[in-house]
């Protein structure tokens, strides 16, 4: 029996792989493992990962192949690797590419690699009615406007589709990438920009148009959408988490292209203006005046002649969307994201409508690359008073975590941390809304929340960006595509029950890179021995897996 000591993999015959941490391997083997495996608990000693269909299929769309993860796998295993294992890599990697979508002058047409899986397709029935005639042992017509619907049925079904349909080309764009900013600032693409733009494109622009860039929240995904908008040359369509989010990228557009303010526009609640580049929202798309109502303004998407839709924060991409993206298969598709996690598991169906990951970087390869800031994680553990102990102790699970969240010994250590950090730029973040009215008030520092005007926000973040307010307290507004470079400290009070993406996005609002040493603290309050000291250990499983780690205290 094989016996490696200082190998930290075990491979279990369920897909299950446990890492230990503590030897000298550990960071080589977790970044091996990040590129086909999915993370799935991080306790102190063994963090443990999962091989699913989807891991290895975004693997495949990558070009990592069935022999470089066997390989992975036999080079950092402790013992040996259970037979059943490679087999099922094999059979589930090899999946990919033996379906492709291919353009036909009767429409679409799906190959299989041999007939014997095509007949399997065409007996699925969820896929029956989405197949036109067959037209050969191994092939059959598809309506184009099936393509997205049928693409993510098989894929749910196990049978990811290779899509070399092609793509419908859009409006010409005229716009080159200027070597300086309007406001004189020289700069240009940094090379993993530059990287993930060609993993974008593939092969060549008329061909490469699909799939999704995954980038921590201050290395630039801004700067990659809007390089892909340039080397295609077509009518873009960005959309975006808020109206903050839209009007950072309208700003970076016309700061570092050659685009004028008469080719951009927004589409928002505001302004309903659509021109070369146009910049909306997921809530301007999934308005409508009833709950069972039509989503009014969905022909956005089929009212002009885009030649690329760009998805920022795609990972939170809402599921009416996803309808639509369904039949907007001919046109190039950019998902732009920190983290494809999605707590409502819909990752297979950004993979089958968006596209496969195409780029992705390891956190920690940019921090020591100076890209991003290094950040310290600690998690800080109070106790409740007597008071609130007995209310949590007869308190359903909901309100528990309420009680636990809202937890009122929480102010203290706040307070302490504030005067810790006297001179840097802190955000405070939290879930609950009266929880952090009543930290605003207590402490005197402005909130942006859900009801706070656009203008207001906007004068707020301003304020913040010049150092006139040193302290922004932030609801879950401010999780997502909010640039405040300058923020150097995050304290987290309440969070979303385990969601991991949150955890990620709050800790990239302290992310983007600073002068001198390049350092941020990103600190997250919670109650200890309750249902939120539980989920906030689910809440860092991503970053985990990007190779950070909680320090632990406790008041």
């Amino acid at each position: 029996m094989r016996y490696v000591p200082e190998n930290p993999l075990i491979v279990q015959s369920d897909h299950t792989l446990m890492l230990e941490t503590m030897g000298p391997n550990f960071r080589a083997a977790r970044d091996s493992l990040v590129r086909f495996a999915e993370l799935v608990k991080s306790p102190d000693y063994v963090h443990t990962y999962r091989v699913t269909p989807l891991s290895l299929w975004n693997a495949a769309s990558a070009g990592m192949t069935v022999e470089e993860v066997l390989d992975l796998l036999e080079k950092w295993a402790k013992y040996d690797v259970p037979p059943n294992v490679p087999v099922s890599i094999r059979q589930t990697m090899g999946r990919w590419g033996r379906l492709k979508l291919h353009a036909d002058p009767r429409g679409l047409r799906l190959e299989a690699d041999e007939a014997v899986l095509m007949l399997e397709v065409c007996s699925l029935k969820p896929v029956q009615p989405l197949l036109g005639k067959r037209v050969g042992d191994t092939s059959v017509l598809v309506d184009p406007a099936n393509r997205g619907e049928l693409k993510q049925t098989l894929a749910h079904a196990g049978h990811p589709v290779e899509d070399l349909a092609g793509y419908r080309d859009g409006a010409a764009l005229e716009m080159t990438i200027l070597p300086e900013t309007k406001s004189g600032t020289a700069w240009g693409l940094r090379e993993y920009q530059r990287d993930a733009v060609d993993a974008f494109f593939g092969d060549s622009v008329a061909a490469g148009g699909n799939g999704v860039v995954v980038l921590p929240c201050g290395a630039g995904k801004t700067m990659i959408g809007i390089a892909a908008m340039a080397r295609l040359g077509m009518k873009t369509l960005v959309l975006c988490t808020n109206v903050t989010a839209l009007r950072q990228w309208k700003a970076e557009v016309l700061e570092r292209t050659s685009l004028t303010p008469d080719d951009v526009s927004e589409y928002s609640g505001e302004l309903k203006d659509i021109r070369s580049v146009t910049f909306s929202t997921y809530q301007m798309l999934t308005f409508r005046k009833s709950k069972n109502g039509e989503f009014i303004h969905f022909g956005l998407f089929d009212r002009e002649n885009w030649g690329l839709v760009i998805y920022d924060e795609v990972h939170l991409l809402p599921a009416p969307v996803f309808r639509a993206v369904a039949h907007l298969q001919a046109r190039r598709r950019l998902g732009l994201t920190a983290t494809l996690v999605r707590e409502d598991g819909k990752e297979t169906d950004v993979f089958a409508l968006i596209g496969p990951k195409r780029y992705d970087v390891p956190w920690k390869d940019l921090e020591h690359q100076g890209w991003i800031a290094a950040a310290l994680c600690t998690e800080i553990r109070v106790s409740f008073g007597d008071e609130e102990r007995l209310r949590y102790a007869v308190a359903d699970d909901r309100e528990k975590f309420r009680i636990a969240s809202t937890n009122a010994r929480k102010l203290p250590v706040i307070e302490e941390l504030l005067a810790r950090h006297s001179t840097d730029r802190v955000l405070i973040l939290g879930m609950y809304v009266d929880q952090l009215d009543w930290l605003s008030k207590r402490l005197n520092f402005p909130l942006i929340e859900g009801k706070t005007p656009q203008r207001r926000r906007d004068e707020l973040y301003q304020r913040f960006r010049t150092g006139e307010d040193r302290v922004l307290v932030v609801s879950k507004v401010g999780n997502f595509s909010v640039d405040l470079p300058d923020a150097n400290v995050a304290i987290q009070v309440s969070g979303t029950w385990g969601s991991r993406q949150e955890e990620a996005q709050r800790l990239g609002r302290i992310l983007r890179p600073k002068g001198g040493e390049n350092r941020a603290s990103f600190y997250s309050i919670v109650t200890r021995d309750t249902v939120e000291q539980t989920f906030g250990e689910k809440r860092q499983l991503f970053l985990t897996e990007q190779g950070y780690a909680y320090r632990i205290e406790t008041r």
